[in-house]
């Protein structure tokens, strides 16, 4: 069943659990993020970033997740993330996407607040959902996101941006990294605090993987209920593979595709074990 993020994230701030909001890049990847979260009987969010346009189009990615959400009898979000074109947006949105998330971080505050306000007003008038994004992440190793420098997301920015925006879910930045960390994380849950208070919204964490799991479980009794996975899945599968190949058996090409989808759904069920109800 297709739904928009919407639907689940405000029951999953309500009761102190996360959505796990996975990224995809390929028929594997989908395949591994919905049959993980049906077989958990969990809702899941399948996340295409606008970086990912080069491997596959959003008509198709729209298309394989419909097929597949046919199949399974838990809410499956169609995300796009990480999008900084307008243009990107309106199209997803007319493909069938029901989220969408437009990162407006690396513009100054007035005019991230304005654009993300205008996307709202026709994502809503599609019944899409929209995710905004204040302040910034670090680049941490293996990282296919743009590089920024930390910039901790303003607990009264925040207040003002959801007030103005109209938005349904803010991704915030309080020292998560994108990609796997370079040493020990230095999580900052008092910003975070300062920002549920602020805000009568979903919080988003970016940065999910390689975060141990006591902070991702203090971090949802403190608002936030998405959490975005996305290197971890990469490194863990090519890891895999690589192992597969070099153990000297022979591998057909369809066989190796049926062990990535096996790769995907293991770092999915890590994780949605972290995020859901101890």
């Amino acid at each position: 069943m297709m739904v928009n993020f919407s639907a689940v994230l405000n029951d999953a701030r309500s009761h102190k659990y996360a959505v796990g909001s996975f990224n995809v890049y390929s028929y594997e990847t989908i395949r591994g993020v919905i049959e993980a979260g049906d077989e958990l009987g969990y809702p899941t969010i399948v996340a295409f970033g606008e970086n990912y346009l080069k491997n596959m189009e959003l008509d198709e990615v729209s298309a394989v997740v419909s097929a597949m959400a046919k199949k399974v009898k838990i809410p499956l979000v169609l995300h796009l993330d990480h999008c900084k074109s307008f243009d990107n947006i309106v199209r997803a949105i007319r493909a069938g996407f029901t989220s969408v998330m437009y990162d407006g971080s690396s513009l100054p505050f007035q005019e991230n607040m304005k654009q993300t306000a205008q996307i709202v007003r026709i994502a809503h008038a599609a019944n899409t959902s929209v995710e905004a994004e204040l302040g910034a992440l670090a680049g941490g190793e293996f990282s296919n996101e743009e590089a920024a420098a930390e910039i901790y997301t303003d607990p009264e920015q925040a207040g003002q941006f959801a007030a103005a925006t109209g938005v349904d879910a803010l991704a915030v930045s309080i020292g998560t990294v994108h990609g796997m960390y370079k040493g020990t994380p230095r999580i900052d849950i008092g910003v975070l605090k300062k920002i549920a208070a602020a805000v009568d919204i979903p919080l988003v964490l970016h940065g999910g993987s390689g975060t141990p799991e006591n902070i991702i479980r203090e971090c949802i009794q403190n608002g936030i209920a998405k959490i975005n996975v996305n290197t971890e899945i990469s490194v863990y599968t090519v890891e895999k593979v690589k192992a597969l190949l070099a153990s000297g058996e022979h591998y057909h090409l369809s066989q190796l595709a049926l062990k990535e989808v096996g790769y995907v759904k293991e770092v999915v069920k890590k994780y949605a074990a972290m995020f859901r109800p101890a």
